[in-house]
């Protein structure tokens, strides 16, 4: 069964998603890709009201599973991103309940949030994973995602800079995720 292009909410959140948000990130499967749970917490409440992120809780039938924000690529000095256009929209996300793993609801909630972002006008929609995380890399690339190169970003560590292709992302073979 086809799920309609609207299947997953991308909630606000507050700061009561703080405790679930860091229940998520401590979970065994987040280890070594996103920082300390705390760590990412406070960098959460740095932006929370007044920064250019764009921070969502994502929801499958009303339930909570993961997390995704986008950010202007060009706001923060991030080398790996230059040349992208000057609209481009940065991704980052996790899922972060473990249950949901497996299921096929990454790649199409990636998916959706990178459509509604070129819906609001970004031309480029652009994700950078680490390398080495070859789980990460195939869902993008299921979710519509291409490798451009790998670039070294502002800490000196390296990345696979990966752009939204909406062609690739609206063939209607994907595989659509399951609720259970």
């Amino acid at each position: 069964m086809m799920l309609p292009n609207s299947a997953y909410r991308f909630v606000k959140p507050t700061r009561d998603h703080y405790p679930l948000i860091e229940s998520w990130l401590d979970q065994p499967h987040i280890g070594g890709w996103w920082g300390n749970s705390a760590v990412e917490i406070a960098l959460m409440e740095e932006d929370f009201d007044r920064g250019p992120t764009d921070m969502r809780i994502v929801e499958f039938e009303g339930r909570p599973f993961a997390f995704v924000q986008d950010y202007p690529a060009h706001h923060w000095p991030a080398p790996h991103f230059a040349g992208l256009p000057a609209d481009t929209r940065a991704m980052d996300t996790f899922l972060g309940d473990p249950d949901c793993l497996g299921k096929g609801h990454a790649q199409a909630y990636i998916r959706q949030r990178a459509i509604e972002l070129m819906d609001q006008g970004a031309s480029t929609i652009a994700i950078d994973p680490d390398p080495t995380n070859t789980r990460a890399i195939a869902t993008y690339t299921a979710a519509g995602f291409v490798p451009l190169e790998e670039r070294e970003c502002g800490d000196g560590d390296r990345v696979l800079v990966m752009l939204f292709q909406r062609q690739m992302a609206e063939t209607p073979d994907i595989a659509q995720p399951s609720s259970g």
